[in-house]
């Protein structure tokens, strides 16, 4: 694949965003690419700890030189990784598999029996060279061969996977890792070319029309999810009738309702 320069596997590590992050600093060329069967020190966003199952999930990190981008839209990078893992995925579930779709920013959830439970997430870290974005690390970590009955107690109501999404079809981690590698790189040539498919992203996001409960850290915000801004990847929601929208730029959905679903997530 010439888009992967560089592709390790390992056992265990820290986390793979700092394998490819001590690359990147070392000259690599884009896209170096670190999977790991164990990360000791695995974070999800806003800094939480990642849970993981040996040998049941996707670990890993990719390395890249956007240096074209600018920095404003650094945040577009973990967009299309998800979309990229979201096509994926669909692409390795049968007919008959739960439905797949992107929770604001780019959480990826299957609706089961009309739950929403949290699949895969996205980490991301940029450094900037002025208004341009010199290399980023985008991180995913994707429940993918994980029995339901091994959950953590803790998140076992919160969480799925694509084996149980797709009815307990074995999902091959080595399949849905290139099948994902081979999504990323039309979408990452096109960003850096100047082009975001954002209606694409504003499509996959189980939010735009739902009843949302939103925590950004100081404060609580409650309304209708009416879209995504394109410009800046905020989450628009409408708080009440007559009201203007306000555009969320960090955050964490932690209630969304759709058709019949209403989860805390």
């Amino acid at each position: 694949m010439s888009f992967v320069s560089r592709l390790e596997r390992f056992d265990r590590v820290g986390s793979t965003q700092s394998v490819v992050r001590t690359w990147l600093d070392a000259g690599a060329d884009e896209a170096c690419v670190a999977v790991a069967d164990v990360q000791a020190e695995g974070r999800g966003r806003l800094d939480r700890v990642w849970v993981d199952r040996p040998g049941s999930a996707l670990l890993v990190s990719v390395g890249l030189r956007p240096t074209e981008l600018p920095a404003r839209f650094a945040w577009r990078l973990p967009a299309i990784a998800s979309l990229a893992m979201l096509g994926a995925a669909q692409s390795l579930l049968g007919p008959t598999a739960d439905r797949l779709a992107l929770k604001w920013p780019n959480d990826i959830i299957a609706i089961h029996h009309g739950r929403m439970r949290k699949v895969a997430g996205v980490l991301s870290e940029a450094s900037l060279e002025g208004d341009l974005t010199a290399t980023a690390v985008i991180g995913m970590g994707v429940n993918v061969d994980w029995p339901k009955g091994d959950y953590p107690p803790e998140l076992s109501e919160r969480m799925w996977s694509l084996s149980e999404a797709s009815g307990r079809r074995r999902i091959d981690r080595d399949a849905l890792l290139t099948a994902w590698l081979e999504r990323l790189e039309p979408l990452y040539e096109q960003l850096v070319a100047g082009y975001f498919d954002g209606l694409r992203w504003v499509d996959a996001q189980i939010t735009t029309g739902a009843a949302v409960t939103v925590e950004t850290g100081h404060e609580t915000i409650t309304g209708t999810g009416v879209g995504v801004d394109r410009e800046s990847g905020a989450l628009l929601v409408r708080t009440g009738a007559g009201q203007p929208l306000r555009a969320i730029a960090v955050g964490d959905v932690v209630r969304c309702a759709v058709d019949d679903t209403d989860e805390r997530l």
